[in-house]
């Protein structure tokens, strides 16, 4: 019988990399958490309209890489293809717009998109984001894109940058929009990228072909329709950066994946990481609640790939075998003779309750394979546990690394909380 694979284009992890992942992905929500951000536990799967009308049916995510299926009760479903869109539903649906502004939440978990497989270009990833909600403040702007960057920097990436524009707001898109639109109607297109821009002209500057590129390149800059309110908003933010040493490249072509976003947008890129360089990226979104049905309060956020960003720590040597991001063990247990299991059972399971991290050697393991498995776990202390120790009440513990011992009591477990924890 065949062995039964996982599904292609799944960002999967096992020991020991696993670690790793978990390392990347805690210290994300670590800088989320940092900032006064709260958690917020998603479906995986929304009614399919919440995404047809959140991101927008301009988009590649909506056309064309929605993993889509309708339900035993008849109603189209979608696995989630990104976060913001729920998390408005959610606050909309359970009134947190009603309480203190701005409402600060951080998620994270795995996103589906029915895209090409290729390396850090998944149809299932991972991704840690944050969303402001209720506040037009550049203030927050820079706030969130800060959180990004202590992320980042706190794994010790280096070798990455800011991408930053203004997408303005609804006047001066408006204006952008006819000349951008007059301009597009003078180029030379294929009837689906002339449906695509109908519905949404800046899509035509993310564009990847390079024909289309060069037709684009004296295309009308949304940069340069901003109003003076707009405008004014955009400088602070840079003013901000800057404040917090925060380095930026202005890029006036860059347009995001999804059609909500409005203002401030910006994208992380990672030198290391190939044509999938985007470690994570987002901006404002003035009007999406209002477009979801709610109030109308502006927001930001961002969704940084955790497979990506683990990807970029591994090209920066960040976490190679030699140290992996495992919390190591306290001390590992080994029962010398079989009488003794039972002991080293119950001494493990007494030190895991004091929160000691404890393992045991399990099997009827020679010494030299069992003290093997103690090196192996990378603890700190091992013990061994045989007929003497049983009888004299006492053992001695080995420090993994110097080599030196101490002697504690097996029953004396303040003892063996202040040796092993000090």
């Amino acid at each position: 019988m065949s062995k039964i694979q996982s599904p292609k284009g799944v960002s999967e992890y096992f020991p020991p990399r696993s670690a790793n992942f978990e390392y990347v992905r805690n210290a994300m929500i670590a800088a989320a958490k940092n900032a006064g951000y709260w958690m917020m536990e998603l479906p995986i799967f929304e009614e399919t309209e919440l995404f047809v009308r959140g991101v927008g049916e301009s988009t590649d995510v909506v056309s064309k890489e929605m993993y889509t299926f309708e339900d035993r009760g008849g109603r189209s479903i979608t696995l989630r293809p990104e976060g913001t869109a729920g998390v408005m539903r959610s606050v909309i649906e359970h009134n947190l717009d009603k309480g203190q502004l701005p409402v600060k939440v951080w998620y994270s978990g795995p996103f589906f998109r029915a895209e090409r497989p290729q390396a850090g270009r998944y149809r299932q990833f991972y991704q840690v984001g944050i969303e402001a909600i209720g506040a037009d403040d550049p203030e927050i702007d820079a706030e969130v894109i800060a959180v990004a960057h202590r992320a980042f920097t706190s794994i010790g990436l280096s070798n990455f940058r800011l991408d930053l524009t203004s997408l303005g707001d609804s006047e001066s898109r408006s204006r952008h929009r006819k000349d951008l639109v007059a301009y597009i109607e003078t180029l030379d297109l294929d009837e689906a990228t002339k449906e695509r821009a109908a519905l949404n002209p800046l899509r035509l500057f993310d564009d990847k072909r390079e024909e289309i590129r060069a037709k684009m390149s004296n295309a009308p800059l949304l940069v340069d329709y901003l109003n003076a309110d707009a405008a004014a908003h955009f400088e602070q933010v840079q003013r901000l950066l800057r404040s917090f040493d925060i380095p930026f490249t202005l890029n006036p072509r860059m347009v995001r994946g999804l059609d909500y976003y409005t203002g401030t947008t910006f994208e992380f890129v990672h030198e290391g990481l190939g044509a999938q360089s985007g470690i994570g990226g987002g901006g404002r979104y003035d009007g999406l609640m209002a477009d979801l049905g709610g109030a109308n309060l502006s927001g930001i956020g961002f969704g940084l790939g955790v497979d990506r960003v683990l990807l970029a720590a591994e090209a920066e040597g960040l976490l190679s075998e030699e140290k992996l991001a495992h919390d190591p063990l306290d001390i590992f247990l080994i029962a010398m003779i079989p009488a003794a299991k039972d002991c080293v059972a119950l001494l493990t399971n007494s030190l895991r309750n004091l929160g000691v991290r404890a393992d045991m050697a399990y099997g009827d393991r020679a010494l030299k394979g069992a003290m093997k498995s103690a090196d192996k776990s990378g603890a700190r202390f091992s013990v061994v546990i045989g007929e003497d120790e049983i009888a004299s009440g006492v053992v001695k513990v080995k420090n993994m690394e110097s080599g030196s011992t101490e002697s504690i009591t097996l029953g004396d477990l303040n003892a063996w909380k202040g040796a092993l924890l000090h």
